[in-house]
């Protein structure tokens, strides 16, 4: 909606982005995340933004809306703190904190589902790993840094709340098992 009003009314939105160390770049924390540069862009933040907050809705309810603003927040006063003095858009870093976030919560919490969702993720943007480094003209890596660093640190504040620990009858047999013990019996 806010790329399609900018283009109706033929405005420049960017100066509204995430402008560092600069009080009036201090808004861009609430609206860079809105602010895209062209369709490309908006659309390559907007389907892994869909995808990602579904599985975390889906997921892990009870932290859901407190993680987006979490990973809103935090990497945009990352970036206004940190990031080289260009004005920042899009909402990439939300996108770097959601998968980071999900791939660490594999991590930490080592339940089932999270470490498959942790592996699903790596599947799916794996590749992203390489927008976190310098480099990429006109691509704002320290908000793809900031965002991934946001999400390792909410999964490892929120390890302990969702997803439910199933736990499964064959997780409680003995760990010192062995063949030996095993009753055979041979049908003539």
């Amino acid at each position: 909606v806010v790329h399609l009003l900018s283009l109706i009314f033929n405005e420049d939105l960017s100066r509204l982005g995430l402008l560092p160390r600069n009080l009036i770049g201090l808004l861009g924390i609430i609206t860079s995340p809105l602010i895209h540069a062209d369709f490309s862009h908006l659309i390559s933040n907007t389907i892994p933004l869909i995808v990602l907050g579904w599985i975390i809705f889906s997921f892990y309810p009870k932290i859901s809306y407190i993680l987006f603003i979490f990973i809103y927040l935090v990497t945009g006063i990352l970036v206004w703190i940190f990031a080289r003095q260009v004005y920042h858009i899009g909402a990439s870093g939300l996108v770097y904190g959601f998968v980071s976030f999900l791939f660490f919560s594999g991590i930490f919490r080592r339940d089932n589902t999270s470490i498959s969702l942790a592996l699903v993720i790596t599947f799916l943007y794996g590749g992203l790993v390489w927008g976190i480094l310098p480099g990429w003209k006109g691509i704002s890596w320290e908000s793809h840094l900031f965002g991934a660093i946001t999400g390792l640190l909410a999964a490892y504040m929120f390890r302990n709340i969702d997803p439910p620990k199933k736990k499964y009858d064959w997780e409680d047999e003995p760990d010192d098992f062995d063949v030996k013990d095993l009753e055979v019996s041979y049908d003539p």
